[in-house]
């Protein structure tokens, strides 16, 4: 008897109609639908993650304009063009020092 009556002060409120299709529309709502609160979160955590990626980008971007405007000077292009590809000037010797710790050592 006992038991019966805890049940009943339990389920009380799921015998109304109303009650009942407010839970199961909750629940679809919030798992099953296009539109689902799951879904939400994963593109909200996709939307984060591009929006660092476009931070990283952008200083990227702004790192190669200033690239860029040095090798528009003759000075940074001859610069440039001796540290990378080591060109030279007519009559000029180039000595390439290499240090221990920067060469690569077979094991």
């Amino acid at each position: 008897m006992l038991k019966n009556k805890i049940n009943s002060k339990w389920l009380k409120p799921f015998k109304n109609v109303f009650i009942l299709t407010l839970v199961a529309f909750t629940i679809w709502m919030l798992f099953f639908d296009n539109n689902s609160w799951l879904i939400h979160h994963e593109l909200n955590n996709e939307i984060e993650s591009l929006e660092t990626e476009k931070e990283y980008y952008l200083k990227e971007i702004a790192k190669d304009k200033k690239a860029i405007q040095k090798l528009k000077s003759e000075n940074g292009l001859e610069k440039f063009a001796r540290e990378a590809y080591y060109m030279k000037r007519e009559n000029e010797e180039i000595f390439i020092i290499e240090y221990e710790d920067s060469l690569k050592t077979k094991n």
